[in-house]
């Protein structure tokens, strides 16, 4: 991180880009905004090893986890999670309880990241980040150095995400006082799990990708966004496919470029819940008398498809206060 020049200039670059790029609410490749970014349609070969199951609650990094356990410590821990899943203490999980647990642990991820960065920022240790001190903390080297940066491919970058952050900044802070509570912080660093954040989110897609700056995204900037043609071979069959998806689903209008409703649309669907696709699954999988409820016996006995998932949250539930759910 970069701070005030007590750090070589390449240190201080790299550390401020991290935290820069740390805050952007949209990846490359992928722009729909879902717990379950990084993955892909269910591949048919996955029924078995519950791979998908695992990313879909984890990531594919850290679904690795629980692959260190036995299968009868899986058990005792999943166990006694499922206890904690039924809410109301009768005995069954149903979809709507699995759902909300999944949801509770998605957001506390989320609340662990902004938990583990708070410290960088709140430099006066006063439980409130102004906008000050993450301009200092972020940028802090730039703007003392300036001219350090004129010959730099990195100038650009600095000069476009500092007046960026700092609108996403004030759009998360809710009272205008210039200082984020954790909530707001969390806001700023994750606005697409917000409401009152969305409106950023698309503005920010459509800047990425507006690349002839006329406020609309056009078919070939919608490719080039996920599509870098280095040669002149023909384009993969799903880049065609894309090109179809654009026309046929994205330009709902059918101007030939997407508007920020349009963009907004693609982005933020309105007609998918992750929790709500992966509850049900799970209980369709593991439902043996099909009465739409689980049983701990029923989901014990399909441990293989709960391991590694948010469901156990890597076996820190069993530790943590769970009142912070």
């Amino acid at each position: 991180m970069a701070r005030g020049g007590r750090l070589g200039l390449a240190l201080g670059l790299l550390l401020a880009l991290a935290l820069t790029l740390r805050a952007k609410p949209t990846v490359r490749k992928e722009r729909v905004v879902r717990p379950d970014s990084e993955l892909g349609e269910r591949p048919p070969e996955d029924n078995q090893s519950f791979q998908y199951d695992h990313e879909a609650f984890l990531g594919k990094e850290d679904s690795k986890t629980f692959d260190q356990l036995s299968p009868d410590e899986s058990k005792e821990r999943l166990g006694k999670i499922v206890d904690r899943i039924d809410s109301d203490g009768d005995g069954f999980v149903t979809t709507e309880e699995l759902k909300v647990w999944i949801k509770r642990v998605q957001k506390r991820y989320i609340y662990d990241n902004v938990a583990k960065v708070w410290k960088d920022y709140d430099r006066d240790k006063d439980e409130k980040i102004s906008w000050e001190e993450y301009k200092q903390a972020t940028y802090g080297y730039y703007l003392g150095n300036p001219a350090e940066f004129q010959d730099s491919s990195d100038h650009h970058t600095f000069k476009k995400m500092l007046p960026r952050d700092e609108r996403r900044f004030k759009a998360s802070d809710l009272d205008g006082d210039l200082s984020a509570t954790r909530e707001e912080f969390t806001a700023f660093l994750h606005p697409e799990e917000f409401e009152h954040m969305k409106e950023i989110v698309v503005l920010e897609t459509l800047e990425d990708i507006d690349k002839n700056g006329d406020g609309f995204v056009d078919q070939d900037e919608y490719i080039a966004d996920m599509f870098s043609h280095e040669d002149n071979g023909p384009e993969p069959d799903w880049v065609l496919s894309e090109r179809e998806q654009f026309n046929d689903f994205r330009d709902l209008n059918k101007d030939g470029k997407l508007d920020k409703d349009e963009i907004r649309h693609w982005i933020l669907p309105q007609d998918y819940d992750h929790a709500q696709a992966e509850a049900r699954h799970l209980v369709y999988e593991s439902d043996k008398n099909k009465d739409e409820m689980l049983t701990k016996e029923e989901i014990l006995d399909n441990w293989n498809m709960f391991v590694g998932s948010q469901a156990t949250n890597y076996g820190e539930d069993l530790t943590k206060n769970h009142d912070e759910l």
